[in-house]
């Protein structure tokens, strides 16, 4: 099959590899659409020790089940597989299980490829109406619903419901879907690039600025810098909540003695449940989310060209879909 291997620091090449091959339990499904994530970016600057050279990225994806009794099945991929049996998993807290996998980091091999293996229950049915681009932003879409449903059950109702969302790609966007679609209206999005704010504001209709004003009783922090924290941390309401989703650097930024004294609370939150996709996927697939008509897709043979210039800022959409067969 052919897949976009990542080869080392900004190097990715588009050639011929081993066939995916299912374990027991598990279908071959023919991949359709993958979207290159922020990770994915992280891995090709060398910023991920956890995705080492060579190595198939990618782990936002949906495609067709080939052979077996699902064969033919349209199907989005939950990337994350778990135990099953640990007391995270037992607790539908599958993002926490110890011996938790997702694709696109070793032992298993990621989705810019034609095809890639996984578990049964990994694979959520897609409705013929849906188109499995669309399908394929169930991955990003439910990490922004897990980060939302975490923030605003601590708020529990205690507050006004207004958030800021900083940063604007998929994950941020996604956030504001999440949150307009569990009833938050006032939602802000701060993002720096011009055109993409733009393209927020005029394609996806958000309320795109370049710096938030006041204060939020939720802050959904999509980056992950010392920066982008510190933006956190100065906006967040007293008594509110900040929710911490970006990976972009490791420390620095939070004004702790603020957090202290106001009592805001910080989450991190990693992906999402079993129970968080699926209902994400469903939220898709009933129009709740929106039309999600913000993407850009290319051939994945023309992968490498796609992560250069997302590198560069030239791509307002926030999102790049990739297809192995065109």
């Amino acid at each position: 099959m052919k897949a976009l291997i990542y080869d080392g620091v900004e190097t990715l090449g588009f050639r011929d590899t081993d066939m995916a091959v299912p374990r027991n339990g598990e279908h071959l499904v023919r991949v359709e659409a993958v979207g290159i994530c922020g990770s994915d970016m992280h891995a090709y600057l060398g910023h991920d020790a956890r995705r080492p050279a060579p190595l198939i990225l990618g782990h936002e994806a949906a495609g067709v089940i080939e052979g077996g009794p699902r064969d033919g099945e349209r199907v989005t991929i939950n990337p994350l597989v778990h135990c099953g049996i640990c007391a995270a998993c037992m607790a539908g807290r599958e993002n926490l299980c110890p011996d938790r996998q997702i694709i696109s980091m070793p032992p298993r091999e990621g989705a810019f490829a034609q095809f890639v293996a996984m578990p049964a229950a990994n694979l959520v049915t897609v409705p013929a109406s849906v188109p499995l681009t669309k399908a394929a932003l169930a991955e990003p879409l439910a990490v922004s619903w897990h980060a939302v449903r975490l923030g605003l059950a601590v708020l529990d109702g205690a507050m006004d419901r207004r958030a800021l969302v900083i940063g604007g790609g998929a994950i941020g966007l996604a956030a504001a879907l999440a949150l307009k679609a569990m009833g938050v209206e006032d939602v802000t999005i701060t993002e720096p690039n011009d055109a993409r704010r733009a393209y927020l504001s005029d394609a996806c209709g958000q309320d795109a600025v370049v710096v938030a004003d006041g204060m939020f009783p939720l802050v959904v922090d999509a980056v992950g810098f010392a920066a982008t924290r510190k933006i956190a941390s100065a906006h967040a309401a007293p008594g509110g909540v900040i929710v911490h989703v970006g990976l972009g650097e490791d420390t620095g930024g939070l004004d702790i003695r603020r957090m202290t004294l106001q009592e805001i609370t910080f989450i991190g939150t990693y992906t999402y449940t079993a129970q968080d996709f699926r209902d994400t996927a469903a939220a898709i697939f009933d129009g709740r989310l929106g039309p999600l008509d913000w993407t850009e897709t290319r051939p994945l043979s023309e992968g490498a060209r796609a992560f250069a210039d997302i590198r560069a800022g030239r791509v307002p959409a926030p999102k790049i879909i990739l297809n192995p067969h065109a």
